[in-house]
């Protein structure tokens, strides 16, 4: 099965090239443009897609970490592993380049590949009256942001019921271990190694010098309450799915059910990808003084 964002620079022409490598090579499913899965608010797959990725053995995904995240919120459910292949900026997730790609294929056909499997979240909003009013999968993070007119907003947050802390902030992260490298990292939180099952909570410019991120056992129950919110605070999934919160709204946050599935390439490790596409442990570049 090939998934790709046609609007994407680039991505028709690497998918019409590995197709015409696949020819007669392997059998290609279903061929579908990002988004085009369909799903209930229950993250249930639709009969006809899940019938479709019974089907495959792989997904193959051209463009970015943002088509690979999407596309695994879909097919998760179907523990059907994700091959990425980089035709975006970063490509964190996207491990392969079409050449590299083709030249892994024996290895798809004999099934000996590398699969890492990464836990998930799962996001559910409530209102007052305790009714679900939206439920959603994530592979990187949950995170609520302030949003207009842009003041500060008064979050309290609760872990397995008990009271873990309050906090006035431009807002709150939740991440996964695979979303560590994200909107985590750049808000000041720790990195984790993607097969560390555990949760990080990071605040968002915090107005307290002593709200440090922290990370929690992965089968602990996050739940977040909006003391004081603003009329365009807003609760994001991977960035991709987004809803407005109210003063009434409860968050809970808890491990998914399903693990996202990403076939590796063995010519790169996670802490290669860390290095080339992040200069993460870069050493200082002294200045070269001329002999004399």
């Amino acid at each position: 099965m090939i998934f790709g964002d046609l609007k994407k620079q680039g991505v028709s022409e690497a998918i019409d090239e590995f197709l015409g490598f696949a020819k007669g090579k392997a059998q290609i499913v279903a061929n579908y443009g990002i988004g085009d899965l369909k799903q209930t608010c229950t993250a249930a797959l639709s009969p006809e897609d899940t019938e479709v990725l019974k089907k495959c053995d792989y997904a193959i995904v051209f463009g970015g970490d943002g088509s690979i995240i999407s596309t695994a919120r879909n097919v998760s459910k179907a523990s059907l592993p994700v091959i990425g292949v980089n035709v975006g900026k970063l490509g964190f997730l996207a491990e392969f380049s079409v050449a590299e790609l083709e030249d892994f294929f024996p290895r798809l056909k004999k099934g000996t590949v590398p699969v890492d499997k990464r836990m998930m979240l799962n996001c559910r909003v409530f209102s007052d009256c305790r009714e679900e009013k939206f439920c959603s999968a994530a592979i990187n993070d949950i995170y609520i942001t302030a949003g207009p007119p842009f003041r500060m907003i008064e979050l309290k947050i609760l872990v397995d019921g008990q009271s873990l802390a309050g906090c006035v902030t431009d807002g709150l992260i939740i991440s996964s271990p695979t979303g560590s490298t994200a909107y985590n990292l750049s808000a000041g939180g720790p990195i984790l190694s993607s097969k560390i099952e555990a949760v990080v909570i990071t605040p968002i410019c915090p107005h307290s010098l002593s709200f440090r991120p922290i990370v929690i056992n992965a089968d602990s129950t996050i739940e977040v309450f909006g003391v004081r919110v603003n009329e365009g605070t807003t609760i994001s999934i991977d960035g991709q799915v987004s809803l407005n919160l109210t003063i009434n709204d409860v968050v809970r946050v808890e491990r998914e059910d399903s693990d996202f599935l990403i076939v590796n390439n063995p010519l790169r490790s996670k802490w290669d990808t860390l290095a080339t596409k992040l200069s993460w442990a870069e050493q200082p570049k002294y200045k070269q003084y001329p002999n004399v």
